[in-house]
């Protein structure tokens, strides 16, 4: 039975101007260092610069495989929960997405789903059974994938965050539902570069 494997990854750490720092480039070199085991097919990235930067750099541990842009991984509220479905830590930070916003958003989750959350096209001549492709993107994409690996609400997305460059991965198999294997794993990454973006209390 052919596989797709996904391998998601947030981008490295970046600054206030959304340009990988130096630190993100070392969590991007290590996480490349991790999938050089893996026979990678592809390594896709949003188009913002973080994440294009993160790409490259993890693909210098991938020799000839093809890195290419894909506009469904950029950064993106996936969907605008109702009042009622807002956790009260989420309060206010819907305020101003209106309609429209909130179309566009969920446009690009039901394209992001669409090309990547399944199984492997197995009629293209040439094609191996099964594909593994690293997709460096963001925690907001990461979070809509798994809430739809886990068949979950849509507003479930909102309690799955990820740390620069941990390590998601779900597979797809026709006729089956996703296999998530792992989630936010950091094991890459030594104790000082784990759990960025989180509270500083917070590095178990």
């Amino acid at each position: 039975m052919a596989t797709r494997h996904l391998y998601l990854a947030r981008h490295g750490v970046a600054d206030a101007f959304g340009e990988l720092t130096d630190i993100g480039r070392r969590q991007a070199g290590l996480l490349g260092e991790r999938l050089a085991g893996v026979p990678v097919d592809a390594v896709w990235h949003s188009p913002l610069p973080r994440a294009v930067a993160s790409a490259h750099e993890l693909a210098r541990h991938l020799p000839n495989v093809p890195v290419t842009e894909a506009a469904e991984l950029v950064d993106h509220v996936p969907y605008v929960p109702s009042a009622a479905e807002t956790p009260p830590s989420w309060a206010g930070f819907f305020d101003g997405y209106d309609d429209t916003e909130a179309a566009s958003g969920q446009r690009l989750a039901e394209a992001l789903v669409a090309r990547f959350a399944k199984a492997p096209d197995t009629t293209t001549e040439g094609t191996r059974p099964d594909t593994h492709e690293v997709l460096v993107t963001h925690a907001y994409p990461i979070a809509w994938l798994m809430r739809h690996a886990l068949d979950a609400p849509p507003s479930r997305w909102l309690g799955l965050n990820s740390a620069n460059t941990a390590l998601t991965v779900i597979e797809y198999r026709t006729g089956l539902p996703p296999a998530i294997v792992m989630f936010n794993d950091m094991s890459h990454l030594p104790a000082d570069l784990r759990w960025t973006g989180f509270p500083e209390s917070v590095r178990p």
